[in-house]
């Protein structure tokens, strides 16, 4: 397995959580809902491997919503039974319902769940919560999408998965690995922060909550994960999706229109948007001014060439830093190859235009030839920004 990662952002250090052998540090949430045949299984499973293994104060609790079977009789009886258990009722369903509930009541500092049909292997456990009670990070996330995980699913799963994750990094532009994994862990005083703003109550509820914490600048710890698939799964895969389609466009549209609180927007599109823009513009009469400099000497499509790698070498220097704030050397080398890959795409689309020009007017003049490099460079723009923004930095990729 690899090691576990964390995205660097910009909050600020926080301090460990003091241990009280009375109280317990973890409350681990498991969100039921007709789960009479594997609840009692699954928590005393939990129970067990937490017993034996887990250094801190526990307590388990089941987020009974809406239950129509014997669950609710079934966790009441191992909360009077376990007494590191409890558990309570909601009358509405909801994944995100429960887990808003559960966590707006529990004192524990550290708030976590994991699906009932446990399938995440619980060794990750341990590694999940003890960035958090270091105070190394603020929120922490099991991945099945990173090297070192060990995943069995069927192929239709794992196309979901991939594709949704996919779908998040290019529409949302997101760092995080694997928002849908039922395995995560949060401070409680950064819950308390995030919650009120989280709109969803069901499946989508986990992927707004990371897209708001990193929006808002929060450390985001990765655990790569053993994880067996539960065949006999409950999940509505189709409702599932269309509702975090959903979601995905309602999250889009608030960042657009700046609608979400502005501290989960301190570095949002808008704001990128304009940063690039003065990069852009800067970079584009630097463009001209070379490709007038260099075209009497090598020809038009020669002047162009170099006058863009020049331009684009210090337009990804100077987006890392001042639009995507990234610091330091870390990934430079990575953000420098995929910009010129970029640079490729722009070059093809100004020399096609020039290319066009020059067939439709041979004799075309330098002014003309200056006003399509003009209209091509403001195309190739908005895809450059599009694509620094969704894959070369990707808004939330390691600082």
């Amino acid at each position: 397995m690899t090691e576990p990662r964390t995205r660097r952002e910009h909050a600020p250090a926080r301090q460990p959580i003091s241990v009280n052998p009375r109280d317990p540090v973890l409350d681990l949430v498991v969100p039921v809902f007709n789960e009479e045949a594997d609840l009692e299984r699954s928590v005393r499973r939990l129970h067990a491997h937490l017993t034996a293994g887990f250094p801190y104060p526990f307590r388990i609790t089941v987020a009974d919503n809406a239950s129509t079977d014997a669950t609710p009789r079934i966790a009441a009886r191992l909360a009077r039974e376990l007494p590191e258990a409890s558990w309570l009722r909601l009358e509405e369903k909801g994944r995100g319902r429960a887990l808003r509930a559960a966590w707006s009541q529990s004192p524990a500092p550290v708030l976590a769940y994991v699906d009932v049909d446990l399938s995440t292997e619980l060794a990750a456990l341990l590694p999940l919560v003890a960035p958090l009670i270091s105070g190394h990070s603020d929120l922490a996330i099991g991945t099945r999408l990173a090297p070192g995980s060990r995943v069995v699913r069927g192929p239709k799963r794992e196309f979901l998965s991939r594709g949704y994750n996919t779908l998040l990094r290019s529409t949302l532009a997101v760092g995080f690995s694997d928002a849908q994994c039922g395995f995560k862990a949060v401070r409680r005083e950064v819950a308390e922060r995030l919650m009120p703003l989280v709109r969803d109550e069901e499946w989508f509820f986990d992927t707004e909550l990371l897209v708001l914490a990193e929006r808002a600048g929060l450390r985001i710890h990765e655990v790569p994960v053993d994880w067996v698939d539960d065949p006999d799964s409950r999940v509505d895969v189709a409702a599932t999706v269309l509702a975090d389609l959903r979601g995905i466009a309602r999250i889009g549209r608030s960042q657009v229109r700046g609608a979400l609180p502005s501290d989960a927007t301190r570095n949002g599109p808008l704001r990128q948007l304009l940063r690039f823009g003065l990069v852009g513009a800067v970079s584009t009469v630097a463009h001209l001014l070379l490709y007038t400099a260099l075209r009497q000497a090598t020809g038009a499509q020669a002047a162009n060439a170099l006058a863009l790698l020049v331009c684009a070498m210090a337009n990804t220097a100077a987006n890392r830093r001042f639009t995507f704030g990234v610091r330091g050397r870390d990934g430079a080398l990575r953000h420098q190859t995929r910009g010129l890959l970029v640079f490729v795409l722009g070059l093809t689309l100004t020399a096609g235009a020039l290319a066009a020009l020059h067939a439709a007017a041979p004799d075309a003049s330098a002014a003309t030839e200056l006003t399509v490099l003009v209209a091509a460079n403001l195309t190739a723009t908005l895809l450059r920004f599009l694509l620094l923004r969704a894959w070369v930095f990707g808004t939330g990729a390691a600082r």
